[in-house]
């Protein structure tokens, strides 16, 4: 009997592309990888993918060369497309932690030559330099407040108040900012992140994906070298742009659950129990929905009863949809987005949403300024909008609100609604969270009752976190 082996093929000592052929040869070869790899070289996994990826569209074969981009210096509107998809991983300069320094801007190329180009870098300097002024009132009242403690030394000392008093001024900064992220993808999924960013009506971006282009070709030079940009995509999304809704707007509550799986409980109990039986799920589904109310608790005690804090769910949860009209503030955003499992449409963002303001800043006595730098933004972004609607996005700092469109299943709910919770999540995402909890709760009482959050109302959190919403 053969001896089991498990090991790496090392991109250190192979090509990501003569990796991603060593793989999708086993399907037709009986040889090991180690042996498949030697016969190859880099121009004949060229060869392959020309042939099989390219030209038969298996582009499966793709995902097995991974690359490691690194993005630095990009406003936080191109990060959302750079973030965009599901099946990749990131890591992002992180607003709570670091400072900004006055420098650390995009200037759209839209304003290349346009006269409202030197206003809005003046507007931007007028948001950092708000920003930058307001760290150390904020900071003298949590140092206030939140006492060093014996034998804390001065780093770890800064370290556990640097993100409470950040935290909060970063509610001035512009999407114009500048960040790093470091992403990780497969080949195919780089090949899509290129074509919608060539696909961008905004040029920041699509310089961005040139250049993305240009830097992957180096290790995958067959695999993404016909990336382009998609004639559906910026055709669709022009005509769509066109189409403005024409009704009378109504103001909608900031958190609304507008649809969901009346059967969603049953469903799960019912899929749970198929998984471990051999009848159909139509029978399983009826059998559910004969128990008494008693029964069905039963079951969903005997399904979740022993979830830990740190477990997830099992799969079945995922048989009951959810969908959500939100509006949260940017900065909630920027944790939200990263929940990739559920389906998000984002609008623009915009200023006519009205901003947030942290409770401290206003307890530090810098309400005034904060609210002359936020109107002074809101001036700007409608001399933009009246220009390009894409391009007036940079203008808006993290504390404006926004509106996102959310579908998710049950599972994914246990997953955010417990992590964003927690006691070091930001406390928008807290809020935000808690209300979306209480929402499920309502529908889906059987077993949203397993999920475990901190004692904490949505109210206590606006009370204790904000000013103004």
């Amino acid at each position: 009997m053969p001896e089991r082996d498990i090991y790496l093929l090392s991109p250190r000592l192979l090509s990501p592309e003569t990796i991603a052929v060593a793989f999708a040869k086993t399907s037709r070869s009986p040889e090991s990888f180690r042996e498949i790899a030697a016969e190859l070289s880099d121009e004949s996994s060229a060869k392959f993918h020309e042939k099989w990826v390219v030209g038969y569209g298996h582009a499966s074969v793709a995902e097995h060369a991974v690359l490691h981009i690194a993005f630095e210096n990009v406003s936080r509107v191109a990060i959302e497309t750079i973030e965009g998809n599901r099946l990749a991983s990131y890591t992002e300069k992180s607003t709570r932690y670091q400072k900004w320094g006055m420098d650390d801007f995009t200037i759209p190329p839209e304003l290349d030559g346009h006269p409202l180009r030197d206003e809005f870098v003046n507007t931007v300097r007028l948001l950092f330099s708000t920003y930058a002024d307001s760290l150390d009132p904020v900071k003298n009242l949590i140092v206030e407040r939140s006492p060093r403690r014996e034998n804390e030394s001065d780093e770890a000392y800064d370290r556990r108040i640097r993100s409470q008093y950040v935290d909060r001024c970063r509610f001035l900064l512009p999407a114009a900012a500048n960040a790093n992220v470091g992403m990780t993808a497969n080949a195919r999924i780089i090949e899509m992140t290129i074509r919608k960013m060539l696909s961008h009506p905004l040029a920041e971006v699509r310089q961005i994906g040139e250049r993305l282009k240009e830097v992957s070709k180096a290790e995958t030079p067959t695999l993404v070298k016909y990336a382009d940009a998609n004639e559906y995509s910026v055709e669709t999304v022009k005509q769509l742009e066109g189409r403005r809704l024409k009704v009378e707007g109504q103001r909608s509550d900031w958190c609304s659950l507008i649809d969901y799986d009346k059967d969603g409980e049953k469903k799960i109990l019912a899929a749970a129990l198929y998984r471990f039986d051999e009848v159909p799920f139509a029978d399983a589904l009826k059998y559910v929905k004969s128990l008494k109310k008693k029964e069905r608790e039963t079951l969903a005690e005997t399904l979740l009863g022993k979830l830990g804090k740190y477990d997830t769910p099992l799969r079945e949860l995922e048989y009951s949809i959810c969908t959500f009209d939100l509006v949260m503030d940017q900065g909630a955003y920027a944790e939200f987005k990263r929940h990739r499992m559920m389906t998000q449409t984002p609008q623009r963002l915009t200023t006519r949403l009205g901003w947030t303001t942290p409770l401290l800043i206003t307890e530090a006595g810098f309400g005034s300024r904060y609210e002359a730098a936020m109107e002074a933004a809101s001036r700007m972004y409608e001399k933009l909008h009246a220009f390009n609607p894409d391009a007036a996005q940079y203008i808006v700092p993290n504390g404006f609100n926004r509106r996102v469109l959310a579908q998710f299943n049950l599972r994914e709910a246990f997953a955010f609604c417990q992590l964003r919770s927690a006691a070091n999540a930001h406390f928008s995402s807290a809020g935000l969270l808690k209300k979306i909890y209480e929402d499920i709760s309502r529908v889906h009482p059987l077993l949203s009752k397993y999920m475990k959050l901190r004692e904490e109302t949505w109210q206590s959190v606006e009370e204790n976190y904000f000013s103004k919403i």
